[in-house]
């Protein structure tokens, strides 16, 4: 899929291997469902099924943004152990219809967590 507008080209693809998320030594999401997110000349984003998170290490923060092609995102802090890493981590609740397969998914900052994706 591609969108919104050749200025600024969004692309969203299934990713066919396993996805990894690590945070301060733990596994807090694993999935076969990932989703890759390549906007413009941004470096590609994987978009991590919210049932394949452990909710544990996620606190709901209330920062938010606005991003003109996919929408408001809402962030999450992370949690282990005493220690937080805040809005570390993002989800479009209803992005924008353009984007909406990333609906029900969370991406991450990738130098806040250990992202290992497998081919």
């Amino acid at each position: 899929m591609n969108t919104p507008a050749h200025e600024h080209p969004i692309q969203i693809k299934t990713h066919s291997g396993r996805v990894d998320v690590h945070y301060d030594g733990e596994l807090i999401a694993s999935t076969q469902d990932a989703l890759v997110l390549q906007e413009a000349n941004y470096p590609p984003v994987f978009y991590i099924p919210e049932r394949d998170t452990r909710p544990g290490y996620f606190v709901r923060s209330p920062h938010h943004t606005f991003c003109p092609f996919k929408g408001e995102a809402s962030y999450y802090n992370l949690v282990h152990e005493g220690r937080v890493s805040e809005n570390a981590a993002w989800t479009y609740e209803a992005p924008k219809a353009s984007v909406a397969m990333i609906r029900g998914h969370i991406a991450f900052y990738p130098e806040q967590v250990r992202i290992h994706a497998e081919d």
